[in-house]
């Protein structure tokens, strides 16, 4: 091994001898020689190892995590590493894992904190394959045993729309077994209706034709038997903010807003009501809870104005090509399954995480220096709890109405579930994708209709995300900076990176 080693740092040495170089590793070095693929880790490991560890990143602090390829002094140091950390595949790209899992020595520790981190109480995110379907569910219910009326398995529920008034055409539709659609509501028809089973639901497609807010009137009927007439339920009106700001419908200050998880526009037999019967944080069956539609306002984001597509099909909404807000039918395949959004330390609470892992690790490694790491663990995690109390704190008082994110891609999805900052568009999912015309429409339609004062954008990016710049200027719409994968000359800490993040989104956004 020792000759290995030799070979590659000669090989290295002729390389780097004109630079000036970031630490080089050695044979003879007495502290933990730790090696990670960006300088984010880096940070955290210099907070928990302090003197004892020399700390190496891969990816330089001025370059993109997702397309870097690693150096032959990259190569060196991770030969001569005692621990290394990655973040996971997902972020890093396959040319410097690879140079890790092949150069590093037999025995060491090879970490991939996002996912080793879940041991610790990390929260974990799904990686969206469309993100257009990564919106609400919303379906209609009966709900009720409906004793009183002497309800069997042969009664059911009509469900009518009875008044829809909007800017555009409000369309509920069902798609079969064939793909084939049905129409239940049609607002430019006046009425439609939907028989349901006592104690039954059904998803069901919402499309919108046109930004704005939507009400939509439901009137609900029993008939016990297929030979007695209908018992009248109830009738309700529910609110949709369509691509336009749900905090400020007219006449709902304060609602609660239904933006994820499972809903149902539902009729219970047992009282007579209409209401909204949502599990918003997808929790399952024992989670849901009732919303008065009353105070309620049904969120189809931005991020749901979609491309009518070819065919005879779906003709009934559009033209092929238009483009319309649609809540799907079902949310089945929007994961890519097996993968986690990368970002996790956009979450305070899982740069925590990380950081008790990195101390375990570094404390497997270097046995001698478990006092330190613990100490320096534990002074870490305080200013993390500051760090966290203080992101909660500025970026709840942006207020709501202006509180939306929308960046150059989705890389803080993290950031807006701890703090509740919706990420309302960006341009592509990765900074690896081109955007096309299409992106550029709904970039455009997004920060029309939300009334978006700012845009950001990483200083990394910046030299290459002309798109976002360009759609902010053409709306008259302010561009700030936001830290993402990377450091630079500016901020060089974890620390300073996170709170420089609320700052920013508080002096743009409010």
């Amino acid at each position: 091994m020792r000759t290995t080693i030799a070979a590659v740092a000669a090989l290295a040495a002729g390389a780097l001898s004109a630079c000036a170089a970031p630490p080089a590793f050695t044979g003879d070095e007495d502290r933990v020689q730790v090696v990670t693929t960006t300088g984010i880790l880096a940070d955290l490991v210099r907070n928990v190892g302090g003197d004892r560890v020399l700390v190496d990143s891969l990816v330089p602090d001025d370059a993109d995590p997702h397309g870097y390829e690693p150096t032959l002094r990259d190569v060196r140091n991770t030969v001569y590493a005692d621990v290394a950390f990655s973040n996971y595949l997902m972020l890093e790209p396959a040319a410097v894992i690879k140079a890790l899992d092949a150069n590093l020595r037999d025995g060491v520790p090879n970490i991939s904190l996002a996912e080793g981190a879940t041991k610790y109480a990390a929260e974990i995110i799904p990686l969206v394959e469309n993100v257009s379907l990564d919106t609400i569910w919303l379906g209609l219910r009966a709900r009720g045993t409906g004793a009183e009326y002497g309800v069997t398995r042969s009664s059911d529920v009509r469900l009518t729309a009875t008044r829809a008034d909007g800017p555009g055409r409000l369309l509920a539709y069902l798609t079969g077994s064939f793909g084939a659609p049905e129409i239940v509501f049609d607002s430019a028809e006046r009425q439609g209706t939907v028989v349901l089973p006592a104690d039954a639901h059904t998803h069901m497609s919402w499309a919108f034709t046109e930004p704005g807010v939507y009400r939509l009137t439901v009137r609900a009927d029993l008939a016990i038997a297929a030979d007695s007439g209908t018992v009248p339920l109830g009738e309700n009106t529910f609110t949709f903010a369509v691509g336009v700001d749900p905090h400020s419908v007219p006449g709902m200050a304060g609602a609660d807003v239904l933006g994820h998880g499972h809903a149902d526009l539902t009729a219970d037999i047992d009282t007579g009501e209409l209401y909204l019967y949502a599990d918003p944080h997808e929790g399952g069956a024992a989670h849901q809870h009732r919303y008065d539609p009353a105070r309620t306002v049904i969120e189809v984001p931005a991020k749901a104005y979609q491309e009518i597509p070819g065919g005879t099909a779906f003709r009934f909404l559009g033209r092929a090509g238009e483009r319309v807000y649609q809540l799907p039918q079902a949310v089945l395949g929007r994961h890519v399954h097996g993968e986690i959004d990368p970002h996790l330390w956009q979450d305070v609470g899982n740069a925590m995480a990380y950081t008790e892992l990195i101390r375990d690790t570094l404390i497997g490694a270097d046995p001698a220096g478990t006092g330190t790491y613990r100490q320096n663990a534990d002074r870490y995690l305080r200013e993390l709890t500051a760090l966290d109390a203080y992101l909660a704190g500025t970026i709840a008082s942006i207020p709501a109405s202006r509180r939306y994110l929308v960046t150059t891609h989705d890389a803080f999805a993290y950031l807006a579930a701890a703090y509740g900052i919706p990420v309302a568009g960006f341009v592509t999912p990765n900074p690896a994708t081109e955007p096309s015309l299409a992106d550029r429409r709904k970039l455009t339609e997004t920060l029309r209709t939300l009334r978006i004062p700012a845009v950001f954008l990483e200083p990394n990016l910046r030299a290459r995300s002309s798109t976002l710049t360009e759609v902010a200027r053409e709306q008259g719409v302010a561009v700030c900076d936001i830290y993402g994968d990377a450091f630079d000359d500016r901020i060089t800490t974890y620390l300073a990176m996170m709170r420089f993040n609320a700052d920013s989104l508080h002096r743009c956004l409010s």
